[in-house]
């Protein structure tokens, strides 16, 4: 992989744990029962915002394994065993994330006003279609990369 490109990639993972985290912080605010609420209120009394929060752990975990990824392709200018491990972990970290999700979707379910169900299901439905996307994509790449460096051992040793 071309320096300019691990480098191109670095910025966009840092481009989109910035808009995540700008969206987290800022999206309360415009909720509509939180419309007219103190800070207080919205973050210390909702406790399904507290499990969002909770639950965004594992993607700004696997935004920093894939930028220190980059940083490591961009650095050696190929993959070792730490991108196989970066790969592994960016894969746990998805189907942790579609765990947190899938309890989303049984919060909103059960606790959920009429009115917020249908949307809340349909985010939902588009994160765990990028999760799970996120997860197949890590694991081919994970098979691949070990099959590779499997056979470069082969050819080493």
């Amino acid at each position: 992989m071309k320096r300019r490109a691990a480098l191109f990639l670095q910025g966009t993972v840092v481009l989109i744990g910035l808009a995540a985290l700008t969206f987290l912080l800022w999206e309360p605010h415009l909720e509509g029962r939180n419309a007219h609420a103190t800070t207080f209120e919205i973050y210390f009394r909702d406790p399904f915002l507290a499990y969002v929060y909770v639950g965004s752990i594992p993607f700004f975990v696997a935004l920093y394994r894939a930028f220190k990824l980059f940083g490591q392709v961009r650095q050696n200018g190929k993959f070792t065993r730490a991108t196989l491990e970066a790969l592994r972990s960016i894969r746990r970290c998805a189907i942790t994330l579609l765990g947190f999700v899938a309890g989303a979707v049984v919060i909103i379910l059960v606790f959920g006003d009429k009115d917020d169900r249908p949307p809340g299901l349909f985010m939902s439905c588009l994160a765990i279609l990028a999760s799970s996307s996120i997860a197949v994509v890590a694991a081919m790449l994970e098979r691949s990369l070990q099959n590779a460096l499997r056979r470069a051992e082969d050819i080493q040793g």
